[in-house]
This record gives structure tokens, sequence and C-alpha cells, in this order.
């Protein structure tokens, strides 16, 4: 089983960037994040085309997450949630579903903005009420996956220039100790399971030739419970989607888990 996660940063301008990747790369689940569309101009037909069947929650202009299913391999989603359902929130976060036994959790986390700012205060609010939420489900599901993009780099490994970045948004204290917290409930970070390269990145600015000067952060994450984990045979970031043309600022990540 290969579940995968995707910061697409507008599904309407990266429908034809998805629809490549899945062909080359038909994994078992696609979260996406950013779909910044309603749900009337989903892609269904051109996702289903594929093969996959698609589970999605959007909004204009922002946010957005979706389940790409292939239904043929993993069966059809059940037991579908949207958003926190301890978090009442206009914003859409997050989707759910149990899919081929394994409790799968597509989260677009918020941003922060700055660490003085109220976006920073929502932040920190939402991943209270993600963590208490979860901690449930685990003891539900035994086999569950968070997927998504956290906006959270959790070590200073994960940033190109750490002394650049210290403090600020992303790589706060505050948000290092809150992915602490989720690592508490018994999830492990798939990527740090397997030896990486240095300097392995999920995302890159647009701005000032970042993707070219490798000056990312790893704020792309699939964390998993033991019983997952024991499974996992690898983690990988894949990068090759950024260098495209018009690319999304993220690049999928996917974890591979034996049967």
């Amino acid at each position: 089983m290969q579940l995968a996660t995707w910061n697409v940063n507008s599904l309407k301008v990266r429908l034809g960037h998805v629809q490549d990747w899945l062909r080359s790369n038909p994994v078992d689940v696609l979260c996406l994040q950013e779909l910044k569309l309603t749900d009337e101009n989903f892609p269904i037909t051109e996702i289903a085309a594929l093969g996959y069947t698609s589970h999605f929650t959007g909004q204009k202009t922002y946010n957005g997450v979706a389940l790409l299913v292939n239904h043929a391999k993993v069966g059809e989603a059940t037991d579908l949630v949207k958003n926190l359902p301890n978090f009442a929130d206009e914003q859409q976060r997050l989707i759910t579903a149990t899919i081929g036994g394994v409790r799968v959790v597509c989260g677009y986390f918020p941003n922060g903005q700055a660490v003085d700012s109220d976006k920073f205060v929502y932040k920190l609010n939402w991943l209270d009420a993600l963590t208490h939420w979860l901690s449930d489900e685990m003891e539900r599901h035994p086999r569950l996956a968070l997927l998504g993009d956290y906006n959270i780099a959790p070590e200073d490994r994960d940033v190109h220039d750490p002394a650049k970045w210290e403090g600020q948004n992303l790589v706060s204290p505050q948000e290092r100790q809150a992915f602490a917290r989720l690592q508490g409930l018994g999830l492990r970070d798939t990527f740090r399971m397997f030896d990486q390269p240095e300097k392995t990145f999920s995302w890159w600015d647009y701005r000032m030739g970042a993707f070219r000067r490798n000056a990312g952060l790893r704020i792309d994450h699939i964390l998993v419970s033991s019983a997952l984990a024991e499974r996992c045979t690898a983690c990988e970031i894949d990068r090759v989607p950024r260098t495209w043309e018009q690319p999304s600022d993220h690049t999928p990540v996917v974890a591979t888990f034996k049967d």
C-alpha cells in the first residue's frame, strides 16, 4: 500500500500535474491540500478517468483538502469525516476516511503567518484540537496515518538555514512542541524512519531561486501509528514535480507499506 500527500496550491492550476503524476505513480491514496476551489468545481470526472474516487471539502480561493482513492486496489472509503468535530471552523482543513483498513487523515494545517499574530494563536489552538481528537481516533483505529502540509519543520535538519529561520513561524518552539505532542500520541515520522539524504525538503519558496538553491523546508509529513510503522518499508520525497512548468511550491511525499 502506498499513501502520498501533496499540497498542490490550486487544483485548478495543477490538475494536469496531478494527472501526470498519478499516471506515473499510481498510489493507493493521494491526499491533496490547498485545493482553492469550491466543491461544485472539483474535477471529479477527470480524476475518475484515472481510476480514483474523490472525497473532498473545499472553499473559494483558500484551503480545501481531498482524498483520491484507487478504489480498484483498496476499495471504497468509509466513515468519512470532514473537519475537526471538536473545533468550530469555517476553514476547510481536514478530511478523514477509513481506506483499506487504514484510518487516513488528510490535513492542511494553518500557516500561522507570524508568531505574534492572531493567525498563530489560531494555529496553536487548531493543533491542540487535532491532538485531542486524534487521541480518541487512535483508540478506535490502531492503523492510522496523518498526512498533509503541517506547516511545521520539526527539526533544524528540516531547514536549509536554521540560523536564518530561528524563532520564526514554521520553526518556532511552540510549533515544534505541538509536533512533538502529535508524536507523543504514538505517531512516527515515516521519513525519519529511514536514512535520507541531507537537506531533503518538500517546500521551496517561489522567490529568489529557492528551488534552484535548494533553500527549502520539510513541512509536508506522513506520521503513522505504531501498527503502521511496523509495516512501513520506505518514505521518499519526489522532487520531480517541482521541476515542472508552473509547479506547486510543494512536492509529493510518498510512504510505502507492506501487506
